[in-house]
């Protein structure tokens, strides 16, 4: 089975920045990509960005255009999320999830990790 770990969050300051991080352990055949998702309380879960295994195929949400950068390190089993210029507006639980499709919704996604919080200060 596959299992993914996020760490990174905690409070910034609006403007500041966050690197988020998820490792993977376990079987890694067929997944396609790796994507992060947020979720803040009374919301829908959304897409924020997602990279393939491969690292050739990136998408953002227009929301985190030009600010967020998503990477990954597939030696280390790892998957970046760089936030810059957070907004008070994106404090949510953030989310790692891997898929075999190349989808954006959450319904693209098998595995979950258990999320972490990000809380960003005005």
């Amino acid at each position: 089975q596959l299992q993914l770990v996020e760490s990174g969050g905690g409070l910034v300051q609006a403007g500041g920045s966050l690197r988020l991080s998820c490792t993977a352990s376990g079987r890694t055949f067929g997944i396609y990509a790796t994507g992060w998702f947020r979720q803040a309380p009374g919301k829908e879960r959304e897409f924020v960005a997602r990279v393939s295994w491969s690292g050739g195929s990136i998408y953002y949400a227009d929301s985190v255009k030009g600010r967020f950068t998503i990477s990954r390190d597939n030696a280390k089993n790892k998957v970046y999320l760089q936030m810059n210029s957070l907004k008070t507006e994106e404090t949510a639980v953030y989310y790692c999830a891997a898929g075999s499709r190349a989808g954006l919704s959450p319904l693209d996604y098998n595995s979950w990790g258990q999320g972490t919080q990000v809380t960003v200060s005005s």
